[in-house]
Order: C-alpha cells, then structure tokens, then sequence
C-alpha cells in the first residue's frame, strides 16, 4: 500500500457508479474474466479503450496450436467462450502432431479475425449483468486511497492488506466495486517500434493506455517492461502460391467445444501456405541489424524467446539455411494475409526488400508493416495462485498483463481470475486449478511460482502429468469443476458423468473379451500388417498394439454395443496406454500429499533458523500456500523443504 495516500491523484468526480466487479480491458482474458462474473449474476462492468478492439486478434489470425489446443478445451470445459467461438468463425481447422501419441494431439483451427471480435463483441452485449464501456481506466482505488476517504468508502479487509473498493477513469468518472480484474494486454504505456519510426500507440495503431501504471506503482506493484511483435500483412493479389507448398485442413473437422456438434462445422476449408526464407533474406536482415531497434538498443523490453523475431533468428540460428514462412488468410471477407513465422521492427524499406526475396512472394504489397510493440506488465510473482493480488485484497489479473504471451493463455488466467473475483465476492472458496488438473493449473502455477523473465509461452513439456492432460478428456477432468461453480448446466454435467459411466463399463467388458484364433480373426490381423495369432488371446493385448486399436478391431468384437465416438476414442486411449497412465496416477498421489501440506498465511519463516538465507528470502517473497507449491520455487532445496517440514510438525 502507499506510504502517503497523496501519491494518487484526485480528480472531480462528476459522475459515479456501482458495479460488483469492474474488468480492465476487452482481449481475451477481460471478455473470459467478465462473461464468467455476469454468468455468475454479478453486475459487471468491462473496459475497452476501443469497443471495436473486443476480443481482437492483433497478430496470428489462429486459436489453439500445440499445448494451447488443450487449454481452449480446458477453458471450454470449464464453462468459458473461447471454444465456442472459435468454432462459429474458423477457415481452417487441423488437428496437430497426429502421428505422435494423444498427449500432444492439439487441434489449431485458422480464424476469420474479423469475425472472431465480432462474435464475441455480440456474446457480450447480449449477456445479462454485463456492460461495456469505451473508456480508459487510469488508477485503482484502494481503502487507503486520499479518493476512498472522500467518498466514505472504508472497509475491511484481511490483515496487512490494502482493498480494492473502485476504479477511476481519465475523465475524472468513478465507479465503485467490490472485485477488479485487471486485464490490460500489451496496451499500457505501449509504444509501437518499425526501425526508426516509434508510435505510442497500441497494437493495431489503438489508443494506449498511458496512465494506469503509476497508479499500480503508487499502490506498490512491480512492473516489467515487455516486448512482442507481429509481423507484415500483404496483399493475397501480390503473391504467386504456385511457388509455394499448399497447407489443407482436415477432411473431418473436429470442434474445439464438447458442446459444438461435430457435424455442424463441415465447411469448405480455405488454405494456407508454406515458404522459406534463404540466405539472400538472411544477408539482408544482417545488413541492417543496426536499424532494427531490438540491435539498436532503443527497445528496452525484453521479448518471448519461442516466438523470436526474424532478426533473432538469424543471429541466434545462423546455422541455418533457411527458416519456415506460413502464409496464413485473416478472413474470408479480406485480401490480407498474414507472413506467419517473420515477425520483425526493421524499417520498412527493409521489410519490402527481404519479404520480397521469398518464394512466392517476388513481388509482393505490404498493407500493414511488421512492428515491435513494448508495454508494461506485472511481475506474476506477486500473485497468489487464485491471480489475486497478495497485497490487494479484492484484485485479480490476467493475460498478457500477468508477463505470459498468446490468446489463449490470457484466456485461461482471465477465466479463472473472474472466476476467483466473484467467488471472493459471494465470500466462496477460490478455483485453483493445480499442475495434475489442468494445462490452465501449470500455467499460472509457472506464473506465480517460477521466475519469469520474459513473456511466458505454454507447452507440453511443461506439464509433469501431460499423459493425464490430454486434450481429448478435458470434459472429463474439468466439467465437474465447472458445474460446482455455476458456468455448466446441469444436463451438460450429467452428460459427462453418463459418458464417464460408458467409458468404465466399456473398459471393464473388453478386458474380458477373449478372441479366437480363428480364419476371420487371422485375415483382420493381416489387413492390418499385424503378427497372427497363434492362440486365442485378450482382446486389450490387441489394442495396445501399435498398427491396431479398438475401432479397427469391432468387426471381431461380436458382444460390442453401439457408443459415440467420443466414448470410443476414451476406451481407447485408457486401454492402449493403460500402463504409462497408471504410473502417472501414481506420481500425481505423491504429487498431491505436498499440495495438501498446506502453509498458514503468516508463518514465520525467519523463525525456522536452520533455513539458507536465500531460501528464506525467496519464500517470503513468494509466500507459497503449500509445501509442494514452495518445492517449485527457484532457489529452495530439498534440504530447505525438509527443514520447513519439521519446523511445520514441530509448531
């Protein structure tokens, strides 16, 4: 909290309103955060500097892609928008890494940018409890705040901690609130960067938002300076696709919502296309690195190390000959495309020379140059894991504003911040996801407990338990989650409960089949390239085989009863690699004894004498709730958890 409440500016307020929780920003964290909070029947007030930039895609026109597939699913299963809407306004949709196993299948579906924003733009404005406001936020009012004093807005909050009782806008505007989820993006104090030209604007040429900051900082929150970029949108006109390798989507589209029918979204399919760069690209880029301002040291941010610019490319890969181009359609209703893999700040006179050395591309129109962007963002470790503000009660974040990157991992922290924003106050128990859950769990628990030096991208390497997450049961692992907070009906819970039931009894039934060696059972096996049997054997033994698998074996199965494919993807897949899974059942049950290990709030770390000094710094800095939760932390040993463990059980 501020040492002098003076340090927040006051202002006339000429006008007031009360609200439950107020949302800061309309990208894909705000529009999840605020439709779960005017779901839950809280009067809900969302802020957009621009009610045109809702839900706006302002770099790849795509939602999902490897890891983040599963987290669109886990969103969906938790009763967010994300998956439904994608699947009302793709072009193209692919299920990813299909020849490797099922924990890293991951649907990524090529939107129509323009009507993925207006989709959801409609979903807002028709959802009762919620309303949207084109205006800039510029500081956060607290019970400590010389405003709060003016307008008797005392109240109280936890012990040693500051409240959050209301925001204020730049035209002096207050309105009041009870939660504030703060969702911001790439917008605060942005400034847009191609070589020499620098915009304070936002992404897209938007309007920045250049005052909530020193607010934060007033109220003693930590910030970053972050960097991302984008690259060039050219004209579809310009470009000679024979020249390049054609890309398809799947021939049967799978949904990215458990709620969308798989028939429903059979379209006609645009394509995207593939190209290379080559050392005449390289040569150029290297020519002028000392224009570009990421060399040039004028961009004080630091950027996302697994969607690097060009320029970063072929210095920190000079190895290489060539780097991959995707060239990918953002609507069907426009000529723009988007040159995905060749993000670059060079001026643009140097854009136009090496986009044009291209395959494909010879003679290719710009419409919109490649740029940098930097904006301020928070360090997450301030964050308990519910993404509330430990030293402000009633404050939640998420997005890009929290130091991570992509829509949907803003999505995943926006839904749980307005989520554990209304559930603070109906004064229920917090959603916390933990890293055996979800995808979503992993990801904030990385946020809030590692250290994060730059923008934080989600991976499947990331998750411990990733056999166990998979995408294709996040209905299974989360709906339940989702029911008992109030965003699934009840026939969507009792459905997934029924497909469960389908699920075991299958399991249980196959596992007892036992099939013949007979000629109808030797003529399947060879149609299949598959060893003959010489005797007769279970059927599971089959399935686990890698060129076999429980659709391709029904016409021997004689006793097996009608399911929907859903159902039969899970028997399969249980089956198959029943043996991995149960290993990481059992991990997750060690897992789980440290999580419940739970560290009271204020414990005292500097009692427990026998701690390193450094692990005793980094424990009170990031006051975890639980032993397994203080296991993660950077710089805290086995030896340090095992000195914390008996001063707990002595205590």
């Amino acid at each position: 909290m501020p040492a002098d409440k003076k340090t927040v500016s006051t202002l006339y307020h000429k006008m007031e309103e009360v609200y439950d929780v107020v949302v800061v920003g309309a990208g894909h964290a705000g529009c999840e955060a605020a439709l779960a909070c005017a779901r839950l029947g809280l009067e809900t007030i969302i802020f957009t500097v621009s009610v045109d930039s809702i839900a706006l895609m302002p770099c790849n026109p795509n939602i999902g892609g490897s890891s983040k597939g599963h987290l669109v699913r886990e969103i969906d299963a938790l009763g967010g928008q994300m998956g439904i809407n994608i699947d009302k306004t793709f072009i193209q949709s692919k299920m990813l890494n299909k020849s490797k196993g099922p924990a890293v299948h991951s649907l990524r579906a090529q939107a129509d940018k323009a009507n993925y924003s207006m989709e959801m733009r409609k979903t807002l404005q028709n959802t009762e409890h919620l309303t949207i406001r084109q205006a800039e936020v510029s500081q956060i009012v607290t019970e400590q705040d010389e405003i709060a004093d003016s307008y008797n807005l005392s109240v109280c909050g936890e012990k040693n901690r500051d409240r959050i009782v209301g925001v204020c806008t730049v035209s002096g505007a207050f309105y009041y609130c009870r939660a504030a989820v703060l969702c911001t993006g790439t917008y605060l104090r942005a400034r847009c960067l191609t070589g020499e030209m620098i915009t304070n604007t936002g992404p897209n040429g938007l309007m920045a938002a250049n005052h909530l900051t020193d607010s934060l900082v007033a109220h003693g929150i930590e910030m970053y300076r972050f960097k991302t970029g984008t690259p060039a949108r050219v004209d579809k006109r310009s470009l000679d696709f024979s020249k390049m390798q054609e890309q398809k989507g799947d021939e049967k589209v799978s949904p990215f919502s458990f709620t969308t029918n798989p028939d429903d979204v059979q379209i006609d399919q645009v394509s995207c296309w593939l190209t290379y760069t080559n050392q005449t690209t390289h040569e150029i880029i290297r020519n002028n690195l000392h224009r570009s301002p990421i060399y040039a040291g004028i961009i004080e941010g630091t950027g996302p190390r697994y969607c690097p610019s060009i320029e970063d490319k072929v210095v920190k890969f000079a190895d290489k000959d060539r780097h991959q181009i995707f060239i990918e359609p953002e609507g069907i209703n426009t000529n723009e495309m988007y040159i995905g893999g060749m993000s670059s700040s060079l001026p643009e006179d140097v854009q136009r020379e090496m986009y044009r050395t291209l395959p494909g591309m010879e003679r290719v129109k710009i419409v919109r140059n490649a740029y940098a962007i930097e904006y301020d963002c928070i360090n997450p470790n301030q964050l308990y894991p519910t993404l509330e503000f430990k030293k402000i009660e009633g404050l939640f974040s998420g997005g890009q504003f929290n130091g991570s990157s992509g829509y949907e991992e803003a999505a995943g922290q926006g839904l749980v911040a307005g989520i554990n924003a209304a559930m603070s106050v109906f004064g229920k128990k917090p959603l916390v996801l933990d890293r055996s859950e979800a995808y979503i769990g992993v990801l904030i628990d990385d946020l809030v407990t590692k250290e994060n030096h730059e923008p934080y991208r989600m991976m499947t390497s990331r998750a411990e338990y990733r056999l166990l997450l998979r995408q294709d049961n996040a209905d299974l692992r989360l709906t339940k989650r989702g029911y008992e907070i109030g965003l699934i009906s009840k026939e969507r819970y009792d459905w997934v409960c029924r497909k469960e039931r389908m699920i075991e009894q299958e399991i249980r039934r196959v596992s007892a089949v036992k099939v013949g060696a007979n000629e109808q059972v030797q003529s399947l096996m060879e149609s299949y390239g598959s060893i003959p049997l010489n005797t007769g054997t279970f059927l599971t033994e089959l399935i686990r085989r890698p060129e076999l698998d429980y659709v391709k074996l029904a016409p021997i199965d004689k006793e097996r009863p009608i399911l929907p494919d859903e159902v039969a993807e899970q028997v399969n897949i249980n089956i198959k690699y029943e043996g991995y899974i149960t290993r990481q059942i059992k991990q997750v049950k060690q897992f789980k004894k440290l999580e419940k290990k739970k560290i009271p709030e204020d414990f005292d770390y500097d009692q427990v004498k026998s701690l390193r000094m450094e692990a005793r710094q980094k424990l009170k800095l990031y006051k975890p709730v639980s032993i397994g939760q203080a296991c993660r932390i950077s710089g805290v040993s086995p030896a340090d958890i095992s000195v914390l463990l008996v001063s707990m059980e002595v205590k």
